[in-house]
């Protein structure tokens, strides 16, 4: 009974926050419904007893959202000052968002530890659904594995030698002066006249 009461409700949360992460005005509104979405979809995953596919939602889905709307942010000049201002205008919804959350740790917690959630048969080696998948990717698929790592990071290379363009208006930082500077050129002494003071 536990599970279908688990079931019906974090469906309805999913429903009322997808639908809200189109409906609301707010952006930053918006990526907090939606990653409560992912969370309640990580839960139904947990619920079914596929519990690699909810932590690789929440891994991969709910940080690359953040990380996105991070680089969204500071890739649009947006005036920081504005937005420092209506930063405490966020903290509401924030408390509504971790507290949805938090009751559905507990509803999925309770549903899955007490034994009567939808985890599919034991396999005969005894071992669970992660530490079966991780064998037969660190094994028969390592090299497919390390060459996604490797196009991953390719990738992030190029992201960053996107963003350090030069720009007017906008100081860079030169790598090789940072790394040879000496004490003469970094430190400067300067000899105060006792008894001056700033205003005279």
């Amino acid at each position: 009974m536990l599970p279908v009461i688990s079931f019906y409700l974090i469906s309805a949360v999913a429903i009322a926050a997808a639908f809200m992460v189109v409906a609301s005005r707010n952006p930053v509104h918006s990526v907090m419904f939606l990653i409560l979405t992912f969370f309640s979809a990580a839960g139904l995953f947990v619920l079914m007893g596929a519990e690699f596919l909810a932590l690789l939602l929440v891994m991969v889905y709910v940080g690359a959202v953040a990380v996105l709307f991070l680089f969204v942010v500071m890739m649009l000049d947006v005036d920081f000052v504005e937005m420092k201002r209506g930063f405490f205008s966020y903290f509401p919804m924030g408390f509504v968002v971790a507290g949805i959350l938090l009751a559905e740790l507990v509803v999925i917690g309770a549903s899955y530890f007490s034994g009567s959630s939808a985890t599919p048969a034991p396999r005969e080696d005894g071992l669970s659904n992660i530490e079966a998948f991780g064998n037969v990717m660190f094994t028969d698929y390592a090299f497919f594995f390390e060459a996604a790592g490797l196009i991953l990071l390719v990738a992030l290379i190029g992201a960053i030698v996107l963003t350090l363009r030069t720009r007017e208006g906008v100081k860079k930082q030169n790598i090789t002066d940072q790394i040879s500077r000496t004490r003469e050129t970094g430190v400067e002494m300067v000899e105060i006249e006792s008894g001056a003071g700033i205003g005279e």
